[in-house]
């Protein structure tokens, strides 16, 4: 269903570090990193899509978050988002709702909610009960 979701930042080499510590978590590998563009995207080992990009917009104009707008990222282990939560916290990123469970979305519903330093909105979650998440 996604190809690609893309988010623009100011600061690229701030942002590169950033998400590659949290794609590095996830599991994910880097398939590209231009700085001249600047641009970088993720992926899945093994799989070409969907891809995580980040960049500098297409205008050149100042990256802003939309209202209403988030990127959730799956974690396979409720301790994934716990870690990816704190590290985002330590580096830069603003509370948007602490790791815990959301039953209102079902029961197993295990999330962390932040925005990066420039406002977008992302979402770390694990729909394993934790018994059952993967080792």
């Amino acid at each position: 269903m996604i190809s690609h979701i893309c988010i623009g930042v100011n600061d690229f080499r701030r942002a590169f570090t950033f998400y590659s510590a949290v794609m590095a978590e996830l599991g994910h590998v880097l398939k590209f990193c231009d700085e001249e563009k600047p641009w970088a995207a993720w992926m899945a080992p093994g799989a070409p899509r969907p891809l995580f990009v980040i960049g500098q917009p297409h205008d050149y104009g100042t990256a802003s978050a939309g209202n209403g707008q988030m990127v959730a990222l799956l974690a396979e282990r409720r301790d994934t988002v716990d870690r990816i939560y704190q590290f985002a916290m330590a580096n830069g990123a603003t509370d948007e709702g602490a790791p815990g469970l959301r039953p209102h979305y079902h029961a197993d519903y295990y999330g962390a909610y932040f925005r990066d330093a420039d406002g977008n909105k992302l979402c770390i979650c694990c729909h394993h009960p934790e018994s059952l998440s993967p080792l």
